[in-house]
């Protein structure tokens, strides 16, 4: 009896001290200033740690690992950082290359990609170890140039999509069907159009679509045809002859999809313009603030976000996806980044990395509930992306 109340009691400090908590309302902001981020819960509406010696986050993004516990952050100078968040510290950190730009993890959650400019191409590594599992280098043409890589996304079937902005090509790898090296299937579409600049796949995983600049257009791709190629839509999207200043090149990842509708920020032009998803052909044009660069839907689809390049990036408008007008005009501060919305989509985390702060907004009422002070915030992403196709 003795000993068993000496166990019990032995063990008391022990739970005590161990705090569990899930992570499925966390995230990351990234810090671009200071090569850090932190981590913050979206319930209670806290910062809960700073990770530091990122790197370049200039041009920073992250992904998830299948159980939210483990952030990969692609840093703009090549490097390559797993870190735990229910730790607040760098599991492991590598530099796979000279200039990257982004990445993406596949659907069995057991591989990492990174999308690189220099040397261009694609790097995959394993997740666990961060160990190099293949080396996909962007060649084309008859002189094998090398090609910056952009838009890189997962897609079911462990599959790899991205496109090459130099060569005017979409890449598949397909890591569930090898070649006789034990390399993935690489498919190669040509001539998709110039200058595909970044991508993205539709949230069920069947389109992927890379926007252009040297061209008008979007060149689509359907996953589950694609022995059907490429085609193109949307004849009056992009620069187009009208050689317009472009501030800031909008970003693909976070257009918006909802049930009926595509809402796609116009390079160059103050336009969202809003597309019909059965046939891809254009419904309206809505006329905003001014060059778009993140358009994304709250994730009941019932509103659209949007924030915009310089000069006029302090502004943040709302769009009614029934009306398809504009319901609200925010002011979040000076040079809005990015926007993201938790799961249910009853927050927006808006970081204004000039006026070196996130604010939280209700996204019923609009009405700001918390401000965060961070370094230059960017980024940011909450750990439900781990089970989003695409992010």
């Amino acid at each position: 009896m003795k000993l068993k109340l000496l166990i019990v009691l032995l063990a008391l400090p022990l739970s005590a001290c161990n705090t569990l908590r899930g992570t499925g309302d966390l995230g990351v902001v990234i810090e671009r200033a200071t090569g850090s981020l932190q981590v913050v819960d979206s319930t209670q509406r806290v910062s809960l740690s700073q990770v530091n010696g990122l790197g370049d986050l200039s041009h920073a993004s992250i992904v998830y690992s299948r159980d939210e516990r483990f952030a990969y952050v692609f840093g703009r100078d090549g490097g390559l950082t797993k870190v735990d968040i229910l730790k607040g510290e760098i599991t492991k950190r590598i530099i796979q290359s000279g200039n990257s730009i982004g990445g993406a993890i596949s659907q069995d959650g057991k591989l990492v990609s990174v999308s690189n400019y220099t040397p261009g191409g694609v790097n995959v590594f394993n997740a666990e170890t961060l160990a190099l599992v293949e080396s996909i280098p962007a060649i084309y043409g008859k002189d094998n140039k090398q090609s910056k890589v952009v838009g890189l996304v997962d897609a079911p079937g462990q599959r790899f999509v991205f496109s090459l902005y130099d060569a005017g090509e979409i890449w598949i790898a397909d890591f569930n069907h090898v070649n006789n090296n034990g390399k993935a299937a690489i498919t190669k579409f040509k001539n998709i159009g110039k200058q595909p600049y970044d991508g993205l796949i539709t949230p069920d995983g069947r389109y992927y679509i890379a926007g252009l600049f040297g061209e008008d257009g979007l060149a689509v791709l359907d996953l589950w045809h694609p022995e059907k190629g490429v085609k193109r839509i949307l004849a009056n999207y992009g620069r187009g002859g009208k050689k317009m200043p472009v501030y800031k090149m909008p970003h693909l990842e976070g257009w918006a999809m909802t049930e009926d509708y595509a809402f796609f920020p116009a390079v160059g032009r103050n336009e969202v313009l809003v597309m019909n998803r059965r046939n891809w052909k254009q419904v309206k044009k809505i006329a905003v603030h001014g060059q778009p660069v993140f358009v994304m839907a709250r994730p009941d689809g019932r509103q659209v976000w949007v924030n915009y390049a310089y000069p006029k990036n302090d502004t943040v408008e709302v769009i009614d996806t029934e009306s398809l007008k504009i319901i609200k005009t925010l002011k979040p501060g000076k040079a809005v980044l990015h926007m993201e919305f938790t799961p249910r989509g009853e927050q927006v985390w808006i970081s204004a990395r000039d006026a070196g702060k996130v604010t939280v907004y209700d996204t019923a009422t609009f009405k700001a509930l918390t401000t965060l002070p961070m370094a230059k915030p960017s980024g940011i992403f909450f750990t439900n992306r781990a089970h989003r196709i695409g992010l």
